[in-house]
């Protein structure tokens, strides 16, 4: 049976939680007005630039001549 160590004394860092709280809503107040700019460039992006490159599981795969599993 394994038993539980006694606690460290650590706790939960407050002021680093609240910074962390903080910083997520100024990232969140910035990043929500660049959305609608955002969007439509990834999708013309995807569209006309991005190529799709095989995975290697499926290079892999196909170099072995092997059949896709069933699972």
């Amino acid at each position: 049976m394994t038993r539980v160590r006694e606690s460290t004394g650590y706790g939960p860092n407050t002021q680093m939680s609240l910074f962390g709280y903080i910083m997520a809503a100024i990232l969140v107040m910035i990043a929500l007005p660049l959305l609608p700019v955002l969007i439509p460039a990834y999708i013309i992006w995807r569209v006309f630039y991005a190529d799709e490159p095989e995975h290697s599981f499926e290079s892999w795969r196909k170099e072995r001549g092997r059949p896709p599993s069933s699972s």
